[in-house]
């Protein structure tokens, strides 16, 4: 079985150009309702050219998320516009428009159900 990072990278390639989604979906989404850190740091450590689409994941307020690396946030954005992601003037994506859900969700509301690689199996964790 493959390793926490690894199932998050499974799950990150499955973002659509022109979507994006949370930290706090895609650890939902896993089963690990509390490792929304956890895959931000397996993101963060994705190895250059690795063809992850890190910069589709977001946190649940709808913003980029800020790193040491400040031009990792602009090109963040670059990336996320360059798909045809709009922000709004505070810097937010519009989850209704822009959220890639993989199931189902509540409007305006991050993604928190999808069917995930491997064992065919869903997660329904709606708590934050």
């Amino acid at each position: 079985m493959p390793g926490f990072f690894e199932r998050v990278y499974r799950l990150v390639r499955q973002v659509p150009p022109g979507k994006v989604t949370s930290y706090g979906a895609i650890a939902r989404m896993l089963g690990h309702p509390r490792a929304a850190r956890t895959v931000g740091w397996a993101l963060h450590s994705l190895p250059e050219g690795s063809g992850v689409p890190w910069h589709r994941v977001i946190n649940s307020r709808g913003r980029i998320s800020f790193s040491r690396r400040e031009h990792s946030a602009n090109l963040q954005r670059a990336l996320l516009e360059a798909e045809g992601i709009g922000f709004d003037e505070h810097g937010t994506v519009d989850w209704d428009r822009f959220g890639w859900t993989g199931g189902n969700s509540a409007p305006g509301e991050p993604p928190h159900q999808l069917v995930v690689t491997g064992k065919e199996r869903i997660c329904t964790e709606w708590g934050e």
